[in-house]
């Protein structure tokens, strides 16, 4: 049964130093609406931007989970925060934020835990959307990492495993079906850690300039460096943490057993991307409503845009919600034109197409809003552009869009890439909704 929508009775705040920007702030949670969700103000800026919750603002940082609202302002490290979200059922926040970056605190997220309990969860008149699972969702992952959610009609279950083989810490596993009380007692408290290798490449990065041995777990070859554990497997507990807090990205509850074996925060997120993938399929019994979604063939595109071979580089949409989200497809042939040169010994699809699939995908989206049918969006500026992987024959790309803002004149859409679940690009694109040629 859907439970009721949750926010918080009164105020409260909690003031630290970023782990990794070292950068001071003060993050203050206030009551929010029914339907509102959670959302970030950054309080030290001049227009106090507003950063939601959602997989449409959410973008990847090394080590974290970060918020990307408009005017680029950004949240780091939200993930500690969220996860207390996730555990206590809290959907309907709003929080005010001083710097670029949660608090530290002490590593954990037992500081937020406490400040949501005292604040005194209260329900409210609306019900909160539930996912339920029709098949099991699996991740193809690289190496022996591993990810699954299986179906379950008794709420969240998550268990989370890791192996540093012979050496310190060894192998460790932690299990638990998430309730507020399970939570608060036996993962909030778990702490951020690193290997005592990984500490100085994190510093060359420029991250970590708020972490210390009180605040970060870090690991060496016979234990833990000027610390004491929690647990025995504290490790493995802050690992299941981190979970929690990426699954508040799916914006439900999410009635399953989700079973980790040495992810981090790019195959969590992938998972939630693969959780509303199969989502999409159908409206969901719990959620009337919801929008229905459709997509468009591939004769219906070239009826949209004017692209035309070889350069109509989406091949079919699955995925559309109204102007606010649309998910594309692009199969990767070794027959494509520019492998002849690019390069005919080693074949890699160019990163510009691959940008160029994502702003024609950004495009459909845009045509979706009525008063801009007829209007060409014509790109303008790309930001945030990152590569993560190459794409070679024999792959499907699956391409993700989300309007961030969009108005008569001007549309500005979230762009990421995807094979096999792994993140092949990301980028933010800019358009102008020109009249077509006469």
């Amino acid at each position: 049964m859907p439970r009721q929508q949750r926010t918080i009775r009164r105020e409260g705040e909690v003031r630290g130093v970023g782990l990794h920007e070292g950068v001071e702030a003060v993050l203050r949670v206030r009551p929010a609406p029914a339907d509102h969700g959670v959302v970030f103000v950054r309080t030290d800026l001049p227009s106090r931007p507003r950063i939601p919750v959602n997989a449409a603002n959410l973008t990847e940082r090394d080590r974290r989970t970060a918020l990307v609202g408009v005017d680029d302002a950004e949240v780091h490290t939200v993930e500690h925060f969220l996860s207390c979200c996730t555990a206590l059922q809290i959907d309907n926040l709003e929080v005010e934020i001083s710097g670029p970056e949660c608090p530290g605190m002490d590593g954990s997220a037992r500081a937020f835990c406490d400040l949501l309990e005292e604040a005194e969860p209260v329900e409210q008149d609306a019900e909160r959307v539930s996912m339920s699972l029709a098949a099991p969702v699996t991740l193809p992952l690289s190496g022996d990492a591993s990810l699954v959610a299986l179906p379950a009609s008794n709420g969240l279950t998550v268990t989370y495993s890791l192996d540093y083989g012979d050496g310190f810490p060894g192998a460790q596993s932690h299990t638990v079906r998430v309730t507020p009380r399970a939570f608060a007692d036996g993962v909030a408290g778990a702490r951020t850690f690193c290997l005592e290798s990984e500490a100085e490449h994190l510093r060359s990065l420029g991250l970590g300039k708020g972490a210390s041995f009180e605040n970060t777990l870090v690991i060496g070859t016979e234990g833990v460096i000027e610390n004491e554990l929690r647990w025995p497997n504290e490790f493995a507990r802050h690992k299941l943490l981190d979970v929690l807090g990426d699954l508040f990205l799916l914006g439900c509850d999410l009635n399953a057993h989700v079973i980790a074996h040495r992810t981090g925060h790019a195959a969590n997120l992938a998972l939630v991307t693969a959780l509303h993938q199969q989502a999409a399929g159908r409206a969901h019994p719990e959620d009337p409503t919801e929008e229905p979604r459709t997509g468009l063939t591939h004769s219906q595109i070239r009826r949209i845009l004017p692209h035309r071979y070889p350069f109509l580089l989406v091949d079919r949409v699955i995925e559309l919600e109204g102007f606010r989200r649309a998910v594309g497809i692009k199969n990767v042939s070794v027959n494509e034109p520019f492998f002849e040169g690019h390069y005919p010994d080693q074949p890699i699809m160019p990163g510009v197409l691959i940008l160029e699939a994502m702003a024609q995908l950004a495009g459909l989206l845009l045509l979706r809003k009525l008063e801009l049918t007829g209007k060409v969006p014509v790109l303008l500026s790309i930001d945030r552009v990152k590569f993560r992987r190459a794409v070679v024959p024999g792959d499907q790309i699956r391409l993700e869009a989300f309007t961030l803002r969009l108005s008569a004149g001007r549309g500005r859409v979230r762009c990421r890439s995807t094979v096999d679940g792994q993140l092949v690009s990301e980028a933010r694109l800019n358009f102008a909704m020109t009249e077509p040629p006469s």
